[in-house]
């Protein structure tokens, strides 16, 4: 794997590709792989702390440097020393302050606000990016010096949608992450594996994980079914070439409005617990049991359903059964 030689290499790494396709994990495997296994890994979103913050979060501060500062603050930088920095999204890191992130990378050094003298840090930095730097560079609003000081080894994510191969081993590995405490762990049928597959995933990795929490939801016995699998919304439809045009005296109707996410997980999710109290004879303790969640949980949907006219399936003493 190519992540696994850089990891060897103590350099700079720069990780590009869109929203949720899994480069926050790719940056720890690297971490996880190196020499560095043993440091710290910290990671900071630069796009998530206000501008104002982002400098003493990053560089560090003494006791008074600013309005508010009644002690000192070590900073990331200082903390990550000895391990790995993750600087996510670093496209939104302001100008002013790249020039600073740029002497840092360089000299190995900081200078946290308010002091007068460096001090020497031993930090790998891996930076993450979803938008092309590039063009940010182009654009004058990223550095062109720092571009290049980050882009020692680039490496790029790709879309889940361009590796339907891998779909089956990340729902393996969520699967064993979200199953909690239940005695059997479902796994995806044939049939299931290929509607994840054929599916254009654009939430990416999030959006499966998501779909796979809710897969865990409505499969009440040891294997996810086709029908337990729930997107957010439909695949895109192929783009056709030939448009058909249909004379207006002879227009089709309108298609019925598609249910929404909404409804159907609801639907779903009442099928999933008429099935397990059937299987369990309408106990409510195994029940809950099977399905990971609490009793109080499954007597609030089962009062939801009923309130809908929905037949659930329960016996009438189901509060009091065990």
């Amino acid at each position: 794997m190519l992540a696994e030689r850089v990891a060897q290499a103590d350099i700079t790494v720069l990780i590009n590709g869109p929203t949720g396709t899994g480069k926050e994990v790719l940056a720890r495997t690297i971490h996880a792989k190196s020499p560095r296994a043993a440091g710290p890994f910290v990671a900071i979103n630069c796009a998530a702390l206000p501008e104002t913050m982002l400098e003493a979060m990053l560089f560090g501060h003494q006791k008074g440097a600013f309005t508010g500062a009644s002690g000192s603050g070590e900073g990331f930088f200082r903390a990550a020393n000895g391990g790995t920095l993750l600087l996510d999204e670093i496209a939104e890191m302001p100008l002013q302050l790249q020039a600073k992130l740029l002497r840092a990378l360089q000299e190995r050094e900081v200078v946290p606000i308010g002091a007068t003298a460096p001090e020497q840090i031993d930090v790998r930095v891996i930076a993450c990016a979803n938008r092309d730097l590039q063009g940010e560079v182009a654009a004058g609003r990223f550095r062109a010096d720092l571009y290049y000081r980050l882009s020692v080894f680039p490496l790029t994510t790709r879309l889940l949608a361009d590796r339907p191969q891998d779909v089956p081993a990340l729902a393996a590995t969520m699967i064993l992450r979200h199953a909690g405490n239940r005695a059997q762990i479902p796994w995806p049928s044939t049939d299931a594996v290929a509607k994840l597959q054929s599916h254009d995933w654009p939430g990416n990795v999030r959006e499966l994980e998501n779909v796979i929490q809710r897969a865990l939801l409505f499969a009440a016995g040891d294997t996810i079914e086709a029908s337990h699998i729930v997107f957010d919304r439909p695949a895109a439809p192929a783009v056709i070439a030939t448009p058909v045009l249909v004379p207006e005296a002879q227009a089709a109707p309108e298609p019925e409005a598609p249910a929404t996410l909404g409804n159907i997980v609801q639907m779903s999710e009442f099928a999933a617990i008429r099935e397990t109290l059937r299987a369990c004879n309408g106990s409510r303790i195994e029940t809950a049991r099977r399905l990971g969640i609490s009793e109080r949980t499954l007597r609030y949907r089962l009062a939801k359903a009923r309130e809908q006219g929905e037949d659930i399936g329960a016996p009438t003493n189901w509060a009091i059964s065990a």
